[in-house]
């Protein structure tokens, strides 16, 4: 039996419909997923972002993964653990007691820091920016310092995982725009050499040295493994600029 053509114009805007509906739920899934991707690697924890606030070193870890392949932990991580505060003056070129204002400026297009305090430079140094993912740029604030955390994001699939335990000398920056739950943070890296190019996941890499100098130099004071900004003792500010180079 033959369907009139009412019927079937009736039959055609429904499929019409569904189809649409189909391809809707299709497209919201898989920007879900995409968003899910995205911030994986834009923190430094993909899990929670930022899990483990605590500062501790983690006894027995050798091996790190660093876009998906195994690489060894220095040794040299375990000696600086047993290590609370540096030795007076050895990384505070300038007096503790200073009032001049300490900002640390971070080019992105030359890869590089430069720590100021006052108008004089303290230090100048290589930096490795976002590579697979985006370092913001803006004016933020250190709002956490930690001795050491671990930092774990990535993708499997594309290759860019990463679980890098004992990260040492973080500073967690953060501003209105950017907030702390993105996770974004100068500090030390051990998985790589490659400084003055961009080899991050967004943060900005430092020699180990050279952040362990600019832990102890920034505000707030070091008080332990783990300090945290307070009214009275708020956070150096950074300022991040230019555009990170694609290599």
């Amino acid at each position: 039996m033959k369907k009139s053509p009412k019927v079937r114009s009736r039959n055609k805007k429904l499929t019409l419909i569904l189809c649409g509906f189909v391809i809707a739920i299709g497209a919201a899934v898989l920007s879900l997923l995409m968003q899910k991707q995205g911030s994986a690697q834009w923190c430094a924890n993909s899990i929670s972002c930022l899990s483990n606030l605590s500062g501790e070193f983690e006894e027995n870890q050798d091996t790190a993964v660093f876009l998906g392949e195994n690489i060894p932990v220095p040794s040299s991580l375990t000696q600086s653990a047993s290590v609370s505060f540096p030795i007076l003056g050895e990384s505070t070129p300038i007096e503790s007691g200073s009032t001049e204002q300490k900002t640390i400026y971070i080019d992105l297009t030359a890869q590089k820091l430069y720590a100021h305090q006052g108008d004089k430079i303290v230090f100048e140094m290589p930096i490795s920016s976002g590579k697979w993912g985006q370092t913001p740029t803006g004016e933020f604030l250190v709002w956490s310092k930690l001795k050491f955390t671990r930092m774990k994001g990535g993708n499997k699939e594309l290759g860019t995982y990463y679980n890098l335990p004992n990260v040492p000398y973080t500073m967690f920056f953060e501003s209105k725009d950017v907030p702390r739950t993105r996770g974004f943070g100068i500090h030390g890296a051990y998985w790589h050499n490659n400084f003055g190019h961009p080899m991050s996941h967004g943060c900005v890499n430092l020699a180990p040295t050279d952040a362990e100098k600019l832990y102890y130099w920034a505000d707030p004071p070091v008080l332990g493994i783990t300090t945290q900004t307070t009214k009275e003792s708020p956070g150096t500010k950074i300022v991040i600029y230019g555009t990170t180079p694609v290599e």
